[in-house]
């Protein structure tokens, strides 16, 4: 699985890593990992995303060498985090990434169950399901190919496990997982550390705590109590997404009421985008988000679409009773 890639990374001396364009700790902490490991093997390395960092994710040290401009004058890239085309859309809507991805090696680190036949490019794909985050995934790749893991990158690999698995507290959390973060201890990473930092910066002001509640009281129940949605609009988007991620400050509540199987938050967007975020207690999450073209794991997915949101709302509905009767 990791001898082309290889390959092309020991082939190649300047590197730039992609993220996708809904950045969270996995995409961001396994980004900061591979610029340590390939820094440490003497590559040039620069991190890109078409979008900026949220500021929830500033507790992860580094986050502000991603660059939003493109980098000329590359000879390999790296996407971390995804293999879609709909999460790169706007590094594919310039015309210079775009021209690069489609005529210079790519290759992919990922652990989602999502296809990859919309990219406009053949990636060489380093690709684990069954690991519980992508940063899992290039740890295998580091151990395989003899790559250095200093107490740099050995942190940032354990907060892309972490924050993707909820503190090693999710179904998708395997045995392997737990060997991973224990032997990236080992390797430097401190665990006391990293939470103290990401608590102080997960503080959230009044404000905000009265916005959670607002949200909890729009919360609409389907199917007998079974589906749970929330509609976070533009205008909110705005006023809160900087400080906080408005699906994050109620996803996980909405999946604890007690009927509730399928936990869905909803953004709509002035160009007509809607994004889901979904949380399951049955591992349907990547089936529902499959039906509008979107993908994930077993108890987390997400998907964009440009359509109207009450059709959306509606045809999630199918697509839940159906991947129910399916399970």
């Amino acid at each position: 699985m990791f001898e082309t890639a290889k390959s092309l990374i020991d082939a190649a001396q300047k590197i730039v890593i992609i993220q996708p364009e809904n950045p969270d700790g996995d995409s961001l902490a396994s980004a900061l990992a591979l610029e340590d490991l390939l820094a440490e093997a003497g590559k040039q390395v620069t991190l890109f995303c078409a979008i900026d960092m949220p500021k929830y994710l500033r507790y992860i040290q580094g986050w502000d060498r991603v660059e939003k401009d493109w980098p000329r004058d590359n000879d390999l890239a790296v996407i971390v985090d995804t293999t879609s085309a709909l999460l790169l859309q706007q590094t594919l809507a310039i015309p210079g990434a775009r021209a690069f991805l489609e005529t210079h090696p790519v290759v992919i680190f990922d652990h989602h169950q999502e296809g990859i036949n919309d990219l406009p490019f053949t990636p060489e794909l380093v690709l684990n399901t069954k690991a519980v985050a992508a940063g899992e995934v290039v740890y295998e790749f580091a151990k395989e190919a003899g790559l250095t893991v200093s107490p740099v990158a050995a942190e940032a690999l354990f907060i892309a496990i972490q924050a993707d698995s909820l503190g090693l507290t999710t179904q998708s959390t395997t045995p392997e997982s737990y060997q991973v973060a224990a032997d990236l201890v080992k390797l430097g990473a401190v665990p006391a550390t990293i939470e103290a930092r990401r608590r102080e910066y997960m503080k959230k002001p009044a404000d905000i705590l009265a916005y959670k509640g607002e949200l909890i009281s729009r919360i609409e129940y389907d199917l007998e109590g079974v589906l749970a949605t929330v509609h976070i609009p533009w205008d909110e988007i705005q006023q809160y997404s900087d400080r906080y991620n408005p699906s994050v400050l109620v996803l996980e509540e909405m999946r604890l009421v007690d009927t509730v199987e399928v936990a869905v938050a909803f953004k709509t967007y002035p160009d007509g985008k809607v994004t889901g975020k979904i949380r399951t207690n049955a591992p349907i999450a990547h089936h529902i988000a499959g039906y509008f073209g979107g993908g994930g794991h077993e108890y987390a997915a997400g998907f964009k679409v440009f359509e109207d949101f009450a059709t959306i709302r509606t045809e999630l509905i199918t697509a839940v009773q159906k991947a129910l009767e399916e399970a």
